[in-house]
């Protein structure tokens, strides 16, 4: 079971969020898509919290698979689905044969500063695909706001993941704004968040 200090501070905030936005559906069984799921700890504490959602966790590493399935193990998760791989960049009808029009939730932790622009127009293009009409997709991360960095602690995190890997970086809100639209979803809301993340709420028309 791998440990992310990050994801223990962050999960009831992003919980609160998924409350917040579910709650006029809460009424009925939901199905949710995590894509890079890392870890596992998000997506056991949001079964946890949300009974009427069933979890399919998803991610490209092995060792992050292996992590998920030990959270699930560990807290009998019921509604936790088996992780499978899934890389967001390929086409949606690689995404481990999840059908088309099958979700309410596609949702996305911190993935897209850390991946290229290939990976963000992936997530959009699949998620356009397997979300059921008015369903969400939800983004959390660090963005840049018009081609703007700020502040100074964001901007050097973004040098700091193009130093990693060139196609890293900060992705840019009107940029997601766009292939959102451009995918049949558009954005409703942005929520600010602790030290400067933001959670974007996108949905499908």
């Amino acid at each position: 079971m791998l440990l992310s200090p990050q994801a223990e501070r962050n999960w009831e905030d992003l919980c609160s969020v998924l409350e917040d936005v579910l709650e006029d559906q809460s009424h009925r069984q939901l199905f949710a898509l995590e894509l890079g799921s890392g870890t596992g700890q998000h997506v056991i504490r949001f079964a946890q919290k949300l009974p009427y959602v069933t979890w399919q966790p998803s991610d490209i590493k092995e060792e992050s698979r292996e992590s998920i399935k030990a959270y699930i193990s560990a807290t009998h998760a019921k509604t936790v689905l088996q992780p499978v791989h899934l890389d967001a960049s390929e086409p949606w009808e690689k995404w481990a044969g999840i059908p088309r029009n099958s979700c309410d939730v596609v949702i996305a932790i911190n993935l897209l500063q850390y991946s290229s622009f290939k990976t963000a127009q992936g997530v959009f293009s699949g998620a356009g695909q397997m979300l059921r009409q008015n369903g969400l997709l939800i983004t959390y991360g660090v963005y840049a706001i018009n081609g703007t960095i700020t502040p100074s602690c964001n901007e050097l995190l973004d040098a700091e993941l193009r130093k990693i890997n060139p196609d890293w970086g900060l992705p840019d809100i009107d940029v997601l704004r766009q292939l959102a639209y451009g995918n049949g979803m558009r954005m409703e809301r942005i929520v600010e968040m602790e030290e400067y993340y933001k959670c974007l709420i996108f949905r499908k028309f």
